[in-house]
């Protein structure tokens, strides 16, 4: 069995952090995969996809490379990741095991003012004209994390990912533009689904996730004190919300 955790906007996968060794140790026999998307991490060079559909297409692609296309997989994805993975299901339901939402909000199902708090959209602008990765980080950090938006430890890291892997200014705007575009279909997933949401999101609202998964009819839990990034402020709830849910009769 092989999970697959699909990163947001301008995210990469070194932004999991330790997550997925921790989700290794819960699951040792299943395979870990971190794919980045066009234009993040490692394919920083590439032009990001306009379209959630065409990220979908590459992640199919990707597994196809990695061997990991014979069997349904199992999937968390977070923000971005979440609309590539609702793309995903919507399309190729019989290639997904289960799917893990974490702190996703869907144009047709909320509006824009919910999955971007607008407090938030002068500080966002000008991350995407900030050219010192140290201020872009610092300013992401605030609006992502509960727990480590003062933790200089994590800032220096996030840094340095982004020092050596440039989003470019171009492709950031490409992801924005897809993530915008994107509408999810309104009939519910065909695969068993755990919607997750930290009550202290900053970037999104949280009540995006409990109505998501009203209309879905989806298991759901909420962090009490936790961010937009779930994983990064508490990984360990995350895992225990996973196994106790996979476990459910």
């Amino acid at each position: 069995m092989t999970w697959v955790l699909l990163r947001g906007l301008m995210r990469e996968q070194r932004h999991w952090e330790d997550f997925p060794a921790r989700l290794a140790a819960a699951y040792p026999d299943e395979r870990i995969l971190t794919p980045d998307f066009p234009g993040n991490g490692s394919r920083w060079q590439e032009t990001s996809p306009t379209r959630i559909s065409a990220m979908t297409d590459f992640l199919r692609e990707e597994l196809k490379r990695e061997n990991a296309d014979q069997q349904p997989v199992s999937v968390i994805a977070i923000s971005l990741g979440g609309m590539v993975a609702t793309d995903w299901i919507s399309r190729f339901p019989h290639e997904v095991r289960r799917l893990v939402l974490i702190n996703t909000s869907l144009a047709g199902y909320h509006p824009f003012y919910r999955r971007l708090k607008p407090e938030n959209y002068p500080a966002l602008l000008a991350e995407l004209w900030q050219r010192q990765p140290a201020q872009r980080e610092r300013l992401l950090l605030s609006l992502t994390s509960q727990h480590h938006q003062q933790n200089p430890a994590v800032l220096d890291r996030f840094s340095s990912y982004a020092q050596e892997y440039p989003v470019t200014r171009k492709n950031a705007l490409r992801q924005l533009s897809a993530a915008i575009r994107f509408h999810a279909p309104r009939q519910t997933p065909a695969v068993p689904l755990l919607i997750l949401a930290g009550a202290k999101d900053r970037l999104v609202d949280p009540g995006c996730s409990l109505s998501l998964a009203q209309h879905w009819k989806a298991s759901c839990a909420v962090h009490p004190d936790a961010g937009h990034d779930l994983p990064l402020d508490d990984p360990d709830w995350i895992i225990r919300q996973i196994r106790q849910w996979a476990s459910s009769p």
